[in-house]
């Protein structure tokens, strides 16, 4: 199963109001589904990869019953913030010793949000608010997991979350089913940051030197007009362009890249369009497999992202999953 993903909501407006909607604060974790079945727990990406090993923490999961799956994010406080750059250093992990050690030092916490499954019970058709309460007694005091609070007043909890620094708000119609795979308008995202996932397909190194990192080329999946990815004639990826981003690559961030993008395999010029020669000098083509996270000032009329910087790398995404962004 594919989680339900929301849709963003008008910033002009902000969280809607009325006692048909909740709101919980956006986390600024990694999306799993918590899938327990006959006692064995995985832990699942939207990928589908499952890290159960590299959180060992959470394996109280597994004793809730013979059969559950739960929808939530992993989440590394860090000050009483989430951190998201070391939830992803988590999820990298993949020696059950390494990760035994991490999670005694750098805890993650799984905070569930909805009950999909229950005893080979589909509960997916129910409303949100049936499911919200089975969630609840369902939860109480497990070790390592939370059901986050929510909230009635969105506009209230939109401006808490910006003063406390948090990602933002999600909030959720209280009628709504949950659909699997579905981006839907039941479910609204209201980030103070425009934080975008796009895909890397090529990178240029600092001028003077070839041993650091000087900017991605970035784009998004086309899709075919099936809902499947675009592919040239051999069967590579296309992507659309979304421009060159140097910001945020300066230190340990853009030599940790760097080493990523070394590992992938060199291939063609994978953009639908060219670019302007002098961005393209210099530049080393990959196939399109890492998935990083950009925060931009919006886009620019020719899709270029304004004044992108990197955020870090997304291990839980593939580039076809970015089909479903809008």
């Amino acid at each position: 199963m594919r989680p339900m993903l929301a849709t963003h909501g008008d910033p002009r407006t902000g969280p809607p109001a009325g006692p048909a909607w909740v709101h919980e604060v956006k986390w600024d974790g990694i999306r799993l589904l918590a899938d327990v079945t006959g006692g064995r727990l995985r832990l699942l990406t939207r990928s589908g990869r499952d890290i159960a090993v590299a959180l060992p923490e959470l394996r109280a999961l597994a004793d809730l019953c013979d059969d559950v799956l739960l929808d939530g994010e992993a989440v590394t406080m860090i000050g009483g913030r989430p951190s998201f750059s070391h939830v992803v250093d988590r999820v990298h992990t993949a020696s059950a010793a390494a990760a035994g050690r991490l999670a005694r030092t750098r805890p993650v916490t799984y905070l569930a949000f909805d009950l999909l499954r229950l005893d080979g019970m589909d509960l997916t058709a129910l409303p949100w608010s049936a499911r919200r309460a089975a969630l609840e007694d369902l939860l109480d005091g497990v070790p390592g997991v939370q059901v986050p609070p929510v909230y009635v007043d969105g506009r209230e909890l939109l401006a808490a979350t910006a003063d406390q620094g948090l990602e933002g708000v999600v909030s959720k119609r209280r009628d709504a089913t949950y659909q699997p795979g579905v981006r839907s308008t039941d479910w609204l995202k209201f980030p103070h940051r425009d934080v975008r996932s796009v895909v890397v397909g090529g990178w240029r190194p600092q001028t003077g030197t070839a041993a650091r990192l000087g900017a991605v080329h970035v784009g998004v999946p086309v899709d075919d007009g099936t809902g499947a990815p675009a592919v040239d004639p051999w069967g590579r990826l296309l992507l659309d362009y979304r421009g060159r981003v140097g910001s945020g690559l300066a230190g340990r961030a853009g030599s940790t890249l760097l080493a990523r993008l070394e590992e992938v395999p060199r291939a063609a010029y994978p953009f639908t369009a060219d670019i302007p020669r002098p961005e393209a000098a210099g530049s080393t083509w990959l196939e399109p497999q890492v998935v990083i996270d950009v925060a931009a000032l919006g886009v620019t009329a020719d899709g270029r992202l304004r004044q992108p910087s990197f955020q870090g790398v997304r291990p839980d995404l593939t580039p076809e999953d970015l089909l479903e962004e809008p």
